[in-house]
């Protein structure tokens, strides 16, 4: 993933790296997270913190569409994507909300290897990524 090509200033690209949520700190395969690696020397960046995480999925597929997927609602992180290896797509959750049968994003937009997909970090677009770039 070209990410750090994407990335704005003031954020940075992370990867493999724990984030502290209310209840877990998962290690999500990528985040975009709000400042500079010197500003978490004595902490992991929180959701506030982020303005993406990325799962890169195969075997995890099904863990990544629920527990994460509930976990990172949730935290209201606000994009969330799943880099889909089994069927070759690009999973764009956004718009987290938490319901009273639990956390869940509202929107779900699904991109094929032809296609490329905007990059929202913070509050402007980025750039854009093309999807066939995300897989190796």
């Amino acid at each position: 993933m070209r990410a750090k090509a994407i990335a704005p200033d003031g954020w940075y690209v992370d990867s493999q790296e724990p984030i502290t949520l209310n209840d877990s700190e998962p290690e999500p395969d990528i985040a975009i997270v709000r400042g500079d690696t010197r500003d978490y020397l004595d902490r992991h960046p929180g959701a506030r913190d982020l303005s993406l995480v990325v799962e890169v999925a195969d075997s995890t597929r099904e863990r990544d569409r629920t527990l994460k997927q509930r976990l990172y609602g949730r935290a209201g992180i606000p994009v969330y994507w799943i880099v889909n290896l089994v069927e070759r797509q690009l999973e764009v959750y956004s718009q987290p909300v938490e319901l009273p049968s639990g956390p869940l994003y509202q929107q779900r937009q699904d991109y094929s290897l032809s296609d490329a997909v905007e990059v929202a970090i913070g509050d402007r677009t980025a750039g854009s990524l093309r999807v066939r770039d995300l897989f190796p």
